[in-house]
């Protein structure tokens, strides 16, 4: 259908405007989720979302009518970015909507099936890059009811199904990019196109609809912003605003820079250590796009998924596991078959994952370890990947008296003995679960764990390797990765500005630190930001003659004023940045 005239969607814009100063106004009193409040309160709001430990995530929209295939052809990237990567006109794209009849959807089943895996909340997009909307906008009509035959309103029987069946429900919103409307960001290939401003699309599409779905729709326990880009104050302090309208929500750290948020958000990959912020999830497809795409079998294994679970949360993490409705409104059986072969794992192993937190140990060789803290003792959850071959399971480093050990399987009691600092826990010859046996120590006293020194090298520097980072890579562009050049692992083809990495880690003393870096330049010069995330330096590092000429930078210097736990990132700068190859960061501490 064809979109709205600028006249009619100014006076729409300032009636819409109007009303959500009159409607925010009655909530003055209540300060944006998170603001105002005190450390007891937050924990208390985000107790459910930390309990819960698994949500699904739905990416699904108009795109699932070809499966993302354009005239045929099949684009790069996820099916969701279909428009940007075929370069396809709003008029030419709005010709889906009228395609898109999902009669094979069913709120009741779809729920039912998230419960049945073990998922306590779904996360849906309610509007993606492309800018329909899946639910009845009063401001969009490219929508689910009015441009599509299907005429019903998605979200709705989505979150009053939620409701019935116990699951928290939450909106994912792109609330930058929107490729539909002339005032949002994204579209650069349909000239047809009048533009306006950001914030007039944000008046007039983005925060009425971001306010409609947080007063029409019930209770709803995230919002789950995107691809933060550059706005102004007002658009952002307006989006951020309405998020008061429901008093206990919980919001990701993508709406801004200076909007974090209540957790961190991971995409695709799992960190290799915990994080240095309590409270994240790593979001991650079951196969390879987001949105459905035709021909994409690369989906996850069982085994994949239950470990996946596991080792999240044993750093202390959620996992937020999207599935892809086709254009039926059905999940393909590849989908459902692995849902409900982990919904049959939890149905055993459930209490080893809800409600748990991080474990104590480092590293297990043979899996991971999740925990609960009791006034007289904790329980801990050993989730083995490796069943012992010999029987025995060492778990080093428990100095702690085990009072019971058993199989959570069968509750079958096994023995564990003392050697040295680390208990032994003798087990069956067979595993009760091919993919994750958790064997159950329950411990008295408080928690004694003899932890091996901090990686340094042998000049006593901290080092943090190409391999521990975490890299966080924009889903529309090109992807740094890990690989290797003589022997030794560097994150390299690092093309994308928006790419950058992160590092959590312990510091044993606080002091002056000074940053070094193995990198491999070949233009002139690049410039990046580095640093903890509340105060990155500005570095610019010059050419090393090549990508395969690896020179030792120094960065600066950084100050830690507490020991413990640290995060440090390396950001390219907007304009200055050119590729650059990384092998590893060194911190040498060089005062107080």
């Amino acid at each position: 259908m064809a979109a709205r005239t600028r006249t009619g969607r100014t006076i729409c814009g300032l009636l819409i405007t109007t009303f959500c100063a009159l409607a925010l106004a009655g909530h003055a009193a209540a300060a944006p989720a998170g603001a105002k409040e005190t450390p007891e309160q937050r924990a208390d709001r985000l107790q459910w979302w930390k309990s819960a430990r698994f949500g699904m995530f739905v990416h699904w929209g108009v795109y699932s009518v070809t499966g993302g295939e354009y005239k045929g052809q099949k684009l790069p990237n996820s099916a969701e970015w279909m428009m940007n990567r075929g370069g396809i006109p709003i008029a030419e794209y709005e010709q889906y909507a009228a395609r898109f009849n999902p009669t094979g959807f069913d709120a009741k089943a779809f729920v039912a099936l998230a419960k049945e895996a073990g998922m306590k909340y779904i996360v849906i997009t309610a509007k993606h890059h492309d800018g329909f909307s899946m639910f009845g906008s009063k401001s969009n009509p490219f929508n689910v009811v009015e441009a599509t035959p299907f005429k019903r309103d998605i979200m709705k029987e989505l979150a009053d199904e939620c409701q019935r069946q116990g699951l928290r429900f939450g909106f994912y919103y792109s609330q930058a990019q929107d490729w539909h409307h002339p005032g949002g960001i994204g579209n650069g290939w349909d000239k047809s196109i009048r533009r306006v401003s950001n914030d007039e699309y944000v008046r007039e599409k983005a925060a009425p609809e971001v306010e409609q779905l947080l007063t029409e729709y019930g209770p709803i326990g995230i919002f789950w912003w995107d691809t933060p880009r550059k706005m102004s104050q007002e658009s952002f302090d307006r989006l951020h605003s309405l998020t008061s309208l429901q008093e206990d929500i919980i919001t990701n750290d993508r709406l801004g820079d200076d909007y974090p948020g209540d957790y961190k958000t991971f995409e695709r990959n799992i960190p290799d250590q915990a994080p240095s912020t309590p409270d994240w999830e790593v979001c991650m497809p079951i196969s390879g796009s987001w949105g459905y795409k035709k021909g994409d079998n690369d989906f996850k294994s069982t085994t994949t998924l239950v470990r996946n679970l596991a080792d999240i949360a044993s750093k202390g993490g959620n996992y937020l596991l999207n599935v892809s409705p086709t254009g039926d409104g059905t999940l393909l059986p590849q989908a459902t078959e692995r849902l409900k072969a982990v919904g049959q794992w939890m149905q055993t192993n459930g209490e080893s994952i809800y409600d748990t937190t991080a474990s104590p140990f480092n590293r297990l060789k043979w899996g991971r370890c999740t925990k609960r803290i009791a006034t007289d003792g904790a329980t801990l959850y050993l989730h083995v990947f490796d069943w012992p071959e010999d029987g025995r399971l060492v778990v080093p480093g428990l100095k702690n008296n085990v009072q019971s050990a058993h199989l959570l399987a069968d509750g079958t009691l096994v023995e564990s003995s003392r050697q040295g600092s680390d208990v032994v826990v003798t087990l069956p010859s067979e595993a009760p679960d091919a993919i994750d046996s958790v064997v159950v120590l329950k411990v008295a006293g408080e928690l004694d764990i003899q932890s091996g020194p901090a990686t340094l090298n042998k000049n006593g520097a901290l080092v943090l390797t190409a391999e521990s980072a975490y890299i966080h890579n924009n889903e529309a562009g090109q992807a740094a990765r890990l690989q290797t050049h003589d022997g030794v692992a560097n994150v390299g083809y690092w093309t994308d500005p928006e790419a950058w990495l992160e590092w959590s880690f312990e510091v044993d003393r606080p002091g002056r630190y000074e940053v070094w870096a193995e990198v491999a330049v070949e233009e002139e010069k690049s410039r990046f930001n580095m640093g903890p995330p509340s105060r990155p330096k500005s570095v610019e590092v010059l050419s090393t003659g090549g990508y395969d000429k690896y020179a030792r930078k120094s960065l600066g210097n950084l100050r830690f004023d507490l020991a413990g736990k640290q995060s440090l990132s390396i950001k390219p700068e907007s304009g200055s940045w050119q590729p650059i190859n990384l092998r590893k960061v060194e911190l040498v501490r060089v005062g107080n």
